[in-house]
């Protein structure tokens, strides 16, 4: 049966699981009494949704709170051994994957760090497949158990009906990548589980506004600063965030040769793989045979030693240019977007720290438009560097919140029931 606004009852139900799901998960303990305000719904619509949620496991008892004159008030929670997910970062120096319950407490880890031929398809294929056998193995869950797997990768990602997620990843030297069922061929998940494989600076931008420093922003920047740059652009609009290739926005004129072929990227200037590369080209001496983070850490010690004497005048130099460079970047979007927030994540820019951000907020303010530069504060990411994978098993929790919390339900196969086909037949051409 349908609303006037097209709306069916199990369309009411699923929102109603998914209002009272929600608030537990962000604000809870709570108790009925306290959950009908904090939705909108009725006494008894809560009643018979927490019924519901607590007849499927989703939701325990957490003890209970005096209330005034009457009898006790029980406190639900979301129940955190109800569900499962798996998060994982494809990154620049390792893959990372962990297993988390449904309250996104870690179950377990593995890293697969990557050598030179980082990228290889198959490589990093192998790495995802024994990553997810790995976990499930440490924390004794079966693979069907998941509500499932979140991926976060460099690059743009199309959804495609054939071949489930594709990764374009110019940076890396990944055209057309069908990740997703590589990945289903090679770690034979069932199909009630699925993939969703998004750009990191997206996951890492979801993690922060659900759990970070954007939690309360309507409109927020999340800038993923590693290897290369990225970011996440939050609106009213797109709630969920929207990944955009800001590293590639041009910043010079006929200037560096980025790594995606194009000249004078803003990645070519601020990302920390160019950053290593000017320290070496202006006569530093970055360590050999270390990875990317070991450098930059050497780097950092070079431009900032104990000792004044020591210092390396060409690591100086070069930090200093790349935060004018990423200041110039960041007020574009502020120039663009007029965000309320801008984060700063990603190994790199964790790495750089708090020192790194007065200039950082210098360059953008000046480069940027009065009035909204005024509006917006620059600061790190709260969440440290397991961010992308919080936000890659995020996405899962959210499909199944956008659920009511059930499971996707297995595909029938055969023929279309008769009532289908015959609904299609009346339907206006």
């Amino acid at each position: 049966m349908a609303e006037r606004n097209g709306r069916t009852v199990r369309d009411l139900r699923r929102a109603n699981r998914t209002a009272v799901l929600q608030k537990l998960y962000f604000d809870g303990p709570l108790s009925r009494f306290e959950l009908g305000p904090a939705t909108g719904l009725s006494s008894g619509s809560v009643s018979n949704v927490v019924a519901d949620l607590i007849a499927d496991g989703l939701l325990e008892e957490a003890g209970s709170v005096d209330s005034d004159g009457g009898r006790p008030r029980t406190l639900l929670r979301v129940a955190p051994g109800s569900g499962h997910m798996i998060g994982v970062d494809v990154g620049e120096t390792r893959v990372r994957v962990e297993l988390f319950d449904l309250t996104l407490t870690e179950l377990a880890r593995t890293e697969r760090p990557l050598a030179k031929q980082r990228y290889d398809v198959e490589v990093i294929v192998g790495h995802l497949r024994d990553g997810v056998a790995e976990v499930l193995a440490t924390a004794g869950i079966a693979a069907d158990q998941l509500l499932g797997v979140g991926i976060g990768v460099p690059g743009i990602v199309e959804r495609t009906p054939d071949r489930g997620a594709v990764v374009h990843g110019q940076t890396i030297g990944w055209d057309a990548v069908p990740l997703e069922s590589l990945l289903r061929s090679a770690a034979g998940l069932p199909d009630t589980v699925a993939c969703f494989i998004d750009n990191g600076a997206k996951t890492l931008g979801q993690a922060e506004m659900w759990f970070g420093g954007g939690r309360g922003a309507r409109n927020a920047a999340v800038v993923l600063f590693g290897s290369g740059v990225g970011a996440c652009l939050v609106t009213a609009d797109v709630s969920q965030g929207r990944a955009v290739e800001w590293g590639h926005l041009t910043v010079r004129v006929r200037g560096r040769r980025c790594r995606c072929g194009a000249l004078g990227c803003l990645e070519a200037y601020a990302g920390a793989e160019s950053l290593l590369e000017r320290w070496r080209e202006g006569g530093g001496r970055p360590p050999e045979g270390v990875d990317e983070e070991t450098a930059l850490t050497a780097m950092l010690a070079a431009a900032h030693p104990d000792r004044a004497p020591d210092i390396d005048p060409v690591a100086l130099t070069v930090l200093e240019e790349t935060a004018e460079y990423l200041g110039a970047g960041l007020s574009d979007l502020i120039n663009l977007f007029q965000p309320e927030r801008i984060l700063i994540g990603g190994w790199a820019g964790l790495q750089l720290g708090t020192g790194f951000l007065p200039a950082v907020r210098r360059h953008a303010t000046a480069y940027a438009l009065r009035h909204p530069a005024e509006k917006v504060t620059i600061e790190l990411g709260t969440l440290g560097p397991d961010a992308v994978t919080v936000g890659a098993a995020i996405l899962p929790l959210a499909d199944f919140f956008a659920r009511g919390g059930r499971r996707p339900e297995p595909a029938v196969e055969g023929p279309p029931p008769a009532w289908r086909a015959a609904l299609r037949e009346r339907a206006p051409s």
